[in-house]
């Protein structure tokens, strides 16, 4: 397997396959990894490492693939902070009451596509197989936050919601964080029907940049722009935002994604913890 990118690395374990940020591996008071296909105990469709505990994969596969996952990352097991994603934009506060939720522990909550937290050792999950990671890093205020960005959670500018709510609760200025966007499906790969174009034309953003036409009412888009854009319309210097430039459906072979597989598919995960 070739694996190319100027901003991420590919990182092997005992034969488990994680990405890192380069940006975010010089912080030196947090843990990221997202998660590949590779190195965990799944079978079928769900081969190897499946994140998700909602596709079909029995949750004794999933639990064993986060384990596995954790001792490579070195991140606690039992410090795991699950979202439970519908593609909106509500955004938690999570401390450390709130371990285990969607993982370990059922779930106390639904619609949580962003988590957000300053506590030590609380780890924010969030899940993807095509859709948007991003991941903040306020390292003044130390507090993170993660989200899930589909594209309706990116027309619902999701990520601002992340800059408001980081600085409602922490106190956290926008020039003060490091955002990362992506891996995600890139515009090379991702076209939509002209419905779904018109809501990204209609954040009146510089969409030349974001949305191509194509003819035939089919459009494609750049969600990780889209988002950067709208990060830097919260107020984040273009300078702290680093975009992935690894297109999920390019690198099916290492990365899930749900275009390439027809839906059939496990996930992948992001994983965000203060240490």
């Amino acid at each position: 397997m070739i694996f190319t990118s100027n901003t991420m690395k590919l990182n092997i374990s005992d034969a488990l396959a994680y990405l890192t940020f380069d940006a975010l591996e010089d912080i030196p008071f947090i843990k990221h990894a997202f998660s590949t296909r590779l190195g965990g105990v799944s079978t079928g469709e769900f081969k190897s490492l499946n994140m998700s505990f909602s596709r079909g994969d029995s949750d004794e596969n999933v639990t064993e693939n986060y384990k596995r996952l954790c001792a490579a990352v070195g991140v606690r097991y039992e410090t795991l902070t699950a979202s439970a994603q519908d593609h909106k934009t509500f955004v938690r506060r999570v401390t450390e009451n709130e371990r285990g939720i969607g993982i370990y522990r059922p779930k106390d909550m639904e619609s949580v596509d962003g988590l957000i937290t300053n506590c030590p050792e609380v780890a924010l999950v969030t899940y993807f197989a095509d859709c948007t990671p991003l991941l903040f890093v306020d390292e003044r205020n130390r507090a993170i936050g993660s989200a899930h960005a589909g594209w309706r959670g990116t027309v619902g500018r999701i990520g601002a919601q992340v800059v408001r709510k980081m600085g409602e609760e922490f106190g956290t200025r926008p020039d003060d964080l490091l955002v990362t966007v992506g891996p995600a499906i890139g515009k090379c790969c991702y076209e939509v029907d002209e419905p779904v174009a018109e809501q990204f034309y209609a954040l009146g953003l510089e969409s030349d940049s974001f949305v191509f036409p194509k003819g035939g009412g089919k459009y494609m888009i750049d969600l990780l722009e889209t988002n950067r854009q709208i990060l830097m319309s919260a107020g984040v210097p273009s300078e702290n935002i680093v975009k992935s430039d690894v297109c999920t459906r390019c690198s099916a072979d290492l990365i899930w994604s749900h275009r390439a597989t027809g839906g059939r598919r496990g996930g992948m995960c992001a994983i965000l913890s203060i240490m």
